[in-house]
């Protein structure tokens, strides 16, 4: 088997992986770098205006040269979720691959929504997998074991061949405490490790951090005692997470309604991922909020709220990243007609992405809140992402013979080879990868 780490080895971001099993390529996730994007667009820049090849010169999508000579042989592009630094380069790498494109009924409808917003039609199939089932690609068995994440319908994807298995663990988190959906799979991934395990790839951006990471019903609980346990009469409440975040969403929601107020999510970013929600039915939040994705509706709405009093509603919106062209940077900056009053709350219930632009941006967005007298609740939340006790977890679990450190720069990575050289695994057995580089497992 040999593995090839295309893209998400050298930064945080536009995860791109790809393993040949005999003749047969399996490509893993095709992501963004958001923060590229960000950054050229601060500049002046339009991302219309961008070729793939522009793209991929920006360091925003995955340089996939290294694919070009075995292109015939990719036989399938799979999916383990929805997030865009997974998904996001699909509209502009796919076209360059005869192969279907695999995920969950979730992840496939985001992925529709983003062809949609890009105006792309690829002539790529779309195949729906469920978690926990299987699915035959030629002489290889796809299967996709449920984990939670800070997204819906996540999955841990194994390859299973005549040679052993290989298993990418790009994105999870081990919680026995969801607000929706169920445990993580660990039957089957207990399973999984008493087979041949060839190699686990698995993400790194958390090995640094000691324990196991807390549950979403933490974050649930840290929720409610801002929302719920600081007076707010008469004030403005406005909450920001991950628009994909359907489970935090939902926290927000119900919190917001015993307050009696009317929920309002405002943003296409927010508008897409609950419409897919929605569509798959996992959620059913437009029975009892208001959803508003675009531009006029969102000043209709912005209007309406300041009419009928705006401690009558909680916003929930995009811009935890301190994004320019996000709602709550937009409202910050008065270039919506909203005007945040002495004591409004604005709740951030995200961590702000560890990228120089991203810290920028959230940095004057908190300053520029601040200067109007907002009172501002940080760091209500807790991560989607594995820390270091569970990633000794997985791998005791899953007993490969080799690791793969994925998701992020060398400092991140080498974070996670020194929990498998911790476990007991030798220096040629941990597999430390950079963009564009390939390794025979």
């Amino acid at each position: 088997m040999e593995f090839f780490s295309v893209g998400g080895y050298s930064e945080v971001g536009k995860n791109m992986s790809a393993v040949k099993i005999g003749n047969d390529i399996i490509i893993l996730d095709m992501g963004v770098f958001l923060p590229a994007i960000i950054d050229f667009e601060e500049q002046g820049g339009e991302r219309k205006n961008l070729t793939t090849e522009g793209l991929i010169k920006l360091g925003a999508i995955p340089n996939d040269n290294i694919l070009n000579k075995h292109k015939d042989k990719v036989k399938a592009i799979v999916l383990g979720h929805c997030h865009l630094d997974h998904i996001g380069a699909v509209p502009y790498l796919a076209p360059h691959y005869d192969a279907p494109i695999i995920g969950s009924q979730y992840t496939l409808e985001v992925l529709k929504s983003e062809l949609q917003n890009e105006r792309v039609n690829l002539k790529n199939k779309l195949i729906k997998m469920n978690p926990n089932s299987t699915y035959k690609v030629n002489n290889i068995e796809l299967e996709f074991i449920h984990v939670t994440h800070s997204t819906l319908q996540t999955s841990l994807v194994a390859l299973h061949t005549k040679e052993g298995t290989i298993l990418y663990a790009n994105d999870f988190k081990f919680d026995n405490n969801p607000v929706i959906e169920k445990k993580p799979n660990f039957q089957r991934l207990k399973q999984i490790g008493k087979g041949n395990v060839k190699a686990l790839i698995v993400e790194s951006l958390y090995a640094h951090q000691d324990g196991k990471t807390p549950s979403e019903k933490v974050a649930r609980e840290m929720l409610k005692d801002v929302m719920l346990g600081v007076e707010n009469t008469g004030n403005a409440i406005i909450t920001t997470s991950f628009a994909s975040h359907i489970a935090r969403l939902k926290s927000m929601a119900e919190f917001g309604q015993k307050l009696n107020r009317k929920v309002v999510f405002l943003g296409r970013s927010m508008n897409k991922y609950i419409k897919a929600a929605e569509a798959v039915k996992l959620i059913n939040f437009s029975k009892s909020c208001d959803v508003v994705g675009y531009g006029a509706q969102v000043k209709r709405k912005l209007a309406e709220i300041e009419k009928q009093g705006r401690d009558n509603y909680l916003i929930v919106c995009t811009g935890g990243q301190g994004e320019p062209n996000s709602i709550l940077t937009r409202l910050a900056t008065k270039q919506l007609p909203f005007n945040f009053m002495k004591d409004d709350h604005v709740i951030f219930s995200n961590r702000t992405i560890p990228a120089e632009i991203n810290l920028k941006n959230r940095g004057e967005l908190e300053r520029n809140l601040k200067n109007q007298h907002v009172r501002v609740f940080k760091d209500v939340h807790s991560s989607g992402h594995a820390y270091r006790e569970d990633l000794r977890d997985l791998i005791n679990m899953i007993k490969p013979q080799n690791i793969i450190p994925a998701h992020g720069p060398s400092e991140k990575l080498n974070n996670l080879a020194s929990l498998a050289f911790d476990i007991g695994y030798s220096k040629k057995e941990v597999k430390i990868m950079s963009n564009g580089k390939s390794v025979v497992v």
